[in-house]
C-alpha cells in the first residue's frame, strides 16, 4: 500500500491477518490491512492460521484497486419527471428499505464498488437511457469485498 491516505477505507469487517513469514505478506490485503490498521482497533475478525498451508494462503486477498463512486445528483436527468420518485425509490430499495443507506452512499460516507455501481444502472435503464448517466464523484480504492 502507498499511502496512509488510502487505509481509511478499510471496512471494521475486513479480516487481518497476522501471519509474518508468510510469503506473499507484501501483495495481502489482508496482512498489509493488520500492518497499517489503526491503533484503536481492537478485535476483529482475522484469518487463523490453519488457513496457510504448505506455503500458499487459502484466503489469500490481492491488492487490487478498483474504481469507487458516490453521489446520485446527475443519476436521474434521463428519468422522466413522473417517474423519477419510482426509481429514487428503487435505488433506495437496492440498498435496504429506508433512506440511511442510500443517503450514506449518496453523501460519500459509503462508497460504491463497480458491482453496486453497475446494479444500478441496470434499475435505471428500466426507466430510460442510461447513456451519459455518471455518479458524481470517483476515486480509486482497494478492493476489500
Amino acid at each position: 500500500m502507498e499511502n496512509q491516505q488510502e487505509l481509511k477505507n478499510i471496512p471494521l469487517r475486513y479480516p487481518v491477518c497476522f501471519n509474518g513469514d508468510c510469503q506473499q505478506r507484501d501483495r495481502c490485503l489482508h496482512y498489509q490491512a493488520y500492518r497499517q490498521k489503526s491503533a484503536d482497533r481492537l478485535m476483529g475478525p482475522a484469518i487463523l492460521p490453519a488457513a496457510w498451508a504448505g506455503g500458499t494462503c487459502s484466503c489469500f486477498g490481492e491488492q487490487v484497486q478498483v474504481r469507487v463512486a458516490w453521489g446520485f445528483n446527475g443519476l436521474y436527468k434521463n428519468v422522466p419527471s413522473y417517474l423519477r420518485a419510482l426509481a429514487r425509490q428503487q435505488v433506495s430499495n437496492y440498498f435496504s428499505h429506508g433512506c440511511g443507506p442510500y443517503y450514506r452512499y449518496h453523501h460519500g460516507e459509503n462508497k460504491l464498488s463497480p458491482r453496486q455501481q453497475a446494479d444500478i444502472m441496470a434499475i435505471l435503464a428500466k426507466f430510460g437511457s442510461t447513456e451519459g448517466l455518471t455518479f458524481d464523484h470517483y476515486e480509486m480504492s482497494y478492493d476489500f469485498t
